[in-house]
């Protein structure tokens, strides 16, 4: 579990200035350093990655399989794969994972609930997005 790496790599970056208003459908990897204030979620059929910069914060649900949280996220958080939660994360909302790494200094305010991997979650997350590509 530990040092566990997605391959994914980042292919987009919401950047430090800037401040998002609205739902985020995302493939592959996604960075966030700015403000989301919407849900952020991942296609289901992909070995998705966000990772939540220092800086950053989400508000609003995040469904994934690869998460790595530095900074804060207000809402539900949906991990398929694996979580990672560094030193300066903070969630204050439930947070459902299979597998899970918790640095010294990550502060959760809600509920851990651990999932079984491949739990369907992540298909239930974009039907409009789903349905658009057919």
């Amino acid at each position: 579990m530990f040092g566990h790496k997605s391959n994914n790599t980042i292919e987009s970056l919401v950047g430090l200035s800037t401040i998002i208003e609205g739902n985020i459908y995302f493939r592959g990897g996604l960075r966030i350093d700015g403000h989301v204030k919407g849900n952020v979620i991942a296609e289901p059929e992909n070995d998705s990655m966000l990772v939540i910069s220092e800086q950053a914060k989400v508000e609003g649900e995040i469904r994934v399989a690869h998460l790595q949280v530095n900074g804060e996220v207000v809402g539900t958080v949906y991990s398929s794969a694996h979580l990672e939660l560094q030193p300066k994360a903070r969630i204050t909302g439930d947070v459902h994972y299979n597998a899970l790494e918790m640095h010294g200094g990550a502060r959760i305010s809600g509920k851990l609930t651990h999932t079984q991997s491949g739990e369907p979650f992540l298909k239930l997350a974009m039907p409009e997005l789903l349905a658009s590509d057919a």
